[in-house]
């Protein structure tokens, strides 16, 4: 993305300057996307700074939250970054533009960072979505292992519309939840996805009214955190491998993972 995302400003920003709250209760970090008044539009400086979230993550973290503030969780790229101009401190595309293959590149795998991390093992990450979750938005939800919607939900992949292609991580797990068919037609016709409809074709595991949001949100952390973590943890990375592999390959797996578990359990018994 813009060169700032790597090593200019935006890379330093603090959180509230990225539009971010970050905030840590025991065993769930809560990210709020804090720029209501722009819809928690997403700038270089979110990506930058949801990737030093990750990096920085307390050890004792379970459970990752990410909601957003005011009516949206989020509509997605800023449309100032489409400006010659762009944004202070943080460039436009147009300067991205002129920069060399390789070095672009390298400013988008900066900007994914800051959703990758959402799939480690060790954590489970839930989206709390309500209202727009427009291209980076509905991507920085893809991210997440779980998405809780509110019945205002409206999810749409806006970037093709706009001549970019989805490049915050998003097209494989839109693949892997609808299948390639689904995910061409909502992609390519841009059109927006409610609630309900998300339930119906797995990209949602929850809808409620949205005064029930947080609740939910609340009662599915607490149940994820009822299992213990080392075996959490154990899942998930089998279930993350199990599409690649053989059901021989899988077998296998569990069998390791199984080993190390029981080891860990009775250690000095």
């Amino acid at each position: 993305m813009a060169e700032a995302a790597i090593g200019g400003s935006a890379e330093w920003a603090s959180y509230e300057e990225a539009g971010l709250r970050f905030e840590v209760d025991g065993e769930i970090a809560t990210i709020t996307l804090d720029r209501p008044d722009r819809r928690n539009a997403q700038t270089f400086a979110t990506w930058s700074a949801l990737a030093r979230i990750g990096d920085t993550l307390p050890q004792q973290v379970r459970v990752v939250v990410v909601r957003g503030e005011g009516p949206s969780f989020s509509a997605g790229i800023d449309l100032r970054m489409f400006t010659p101009e762009g944004i202070p401190g943080e460039g436009s595309f147009a300067a991205s533009a002129r920069l060399d293959e390789a070095t672009f590149e390298q400013q988008i795998a900066q900007a994914q960072r800051g959703f990758l991390w959402l799939r480690r093992p060790d954590v489970v990450s839930i989206a709390a979505v309500h209202g727009h979750a427009i291209g980076a938005g509905f991507q920085l939800a893809l991210a997440c292992d779980l998405r809780v919607l509110a019945e205002d939900a409206q999810l749409c992949m806006k970037e093709p519309a706009l001549g970019l292609v989805p490049d915050l991580t998003g097209t494989k797990p839109l693949v892997d939840l609808v299948g390639p068919a689904r995910a061409v037609e909502i992609c390519l016709t841009a059109r927006v996805v409610g609630a309900r409809e998300a339930a119906t074709i797995g990209l949602a595991e929850l809808v409620v009214a949205p005064e029930d949001l947080a609740g939910a949100v609340s009662d599915l952390a607490a149940a994820l955190l009822a299992t213990d973590r080392g075996a959490a943890t154990a899942t998930k990375r089998l279930l993350q491998a199990a599409r690649e592999r053989t059901l021989e390959e899988q077998s296998a797996a569990e069998r390791r993972e199984q080993v190390a578990r029981v080891r860990a359990l009775f250690a000095g018994s």
